[in-house]
């Protein structure tokens, strides 16, 4: 397929995103260092952005050729390049705070951190939100269905902002005992790749579907989600909030995901129930064939008691032929 010419706005924005993001968690990680170290992370840092800028050189001129139309193919291999690449540098910038609270350094600024979480949680959605460009599809002409996929985009950032918030637990200065290592790592790897992989699949769900998007046929993920981040992260929480007491825990977006729970679970149960009512044979629904031959006899009914009780109309004498003309 030959792909339209690519919208030099749209790869400005997304590419401003990624920069900007890749560029203050460097800044992170070299503050961390210091004296002769400083420069060895620095030149790594540099051979290491100057690789993704090849990469993304070519990656960003694809993503912003295909927005025109209903593909996001590009868009998921860009994602997954960008969440890779951003979350090895966060590991490295979370293993340099929880070093630093081993040795008995005096507080990590909790600005800083406060910062790097506000940070991830505004660039990782925007990116996401930048690369579906719902504006730009064109194909979609009815103010409905961009309204659905708005809508389906918005719970798609909502889970990206509960793993944020799930990994952000294990950065920020803590007031308790701190986690168990294999804990600290399981819930960051779980993090990662819930990062990774479930915003791909929502932008797969899009371009499968083509220019014929329906919105409410995108079921993968909304399973997925309520599966591996709102049944999870409760789990996570609950744990973290009773067995290590830690204050640090969220209870707005545990709030949330008991609530994403109950919406999506009576979701499903009602769309099961649809198809089953859609597939059934009408003889196997005698109670409803029954009811509609009621309603359409008692419709014919009154139909029929209107026009007899309708009197006869007749011409106007103006138009009536009379005998004398005749």
């Amino acid at each position: 397929m030959v792909l339209p010419s690519p919208k030099i706005c749209h790869i400005c924005l997304f590419t401003v995103l990624i920069l900007g993001s890749m560029a203050l968690l460097d800044a992170y990680l070299v503050e961390q260092n210091e004296g002769p170290r400083k420069i060895g992370v620095c030149i790594m840092l540099l051979v290491g952005d100057l690789c993704f800028l090849i990469v993304l050189r070519y990656i960003a001129v694809w993503v912003g050729a295909e927005v025109r139309t209903a593909k996001r193919g590009y868009a998921m291999v860009l994602w997954f390049v960008y969440i890779f690449v951003l979350e090895i540098k966060l590991y490295f910038i979370f293993q340099n705070y929880k070093a630093e609270r081993i040795a008995g350094v005096p507080d990590t600024d909790a600005t800083a951190c406060k910062v790097l979480t506000l940070l991830l949680s505004v660039c990782i959605p925007a990116l996401y939100v930048v690369l579906i460009a719902v504006d730009h599809m064109d194909y979609l002409r009815t103010f409905w269905r961009k309204e659905d996929l708005r809508s389906r985009i918005f719970w798609v950032v909502l889970d990206l902002l509960d793993v944020l918030d799930v990994q952000a637990n294990l950065w920020e200065p803590a007031s308790h005992t701190p986690l168990p290592a294999w804990a600290e790592g399981l819930t960051f790897f779980y993090c990662y790749v819930v990062l990774l992989v479930l915003p791909c699949v929502s932008l797969s769900e899009i371009s499968m579907q083509g220019e014929h998007l329906a919105p409410h046929r995108m079921l993968l993920y909304p399973i997925l989600s309520l599966v591996t981040i709102n049944t999870v992260t409760v789990l996570v929480r609950l744990v973290n909030l009773f067995v290590y007491s830690d204050a640090r825990v969220s209870v707005v977006f545990l709030g949330k995901n008991v609530l994403a729970v109950a919406m999506k679970a009576m979701t499903f149960v009602a769309y099961r129930q649809q198809v089953h009512n859609a597939k059934m044979p009408l003889q196997t629904r005698p109670q409803l064939l029954s009811t509609g031959l009621t309603v359409g006899m008692h419709n014919n009914s009154l139909l029929h008691e209107q026009g007899l009780r309708s009197p006869v109309q007749t011409l106007p004498e103006e138009l009536s032929p009379s005998i004398s003309d005749t």
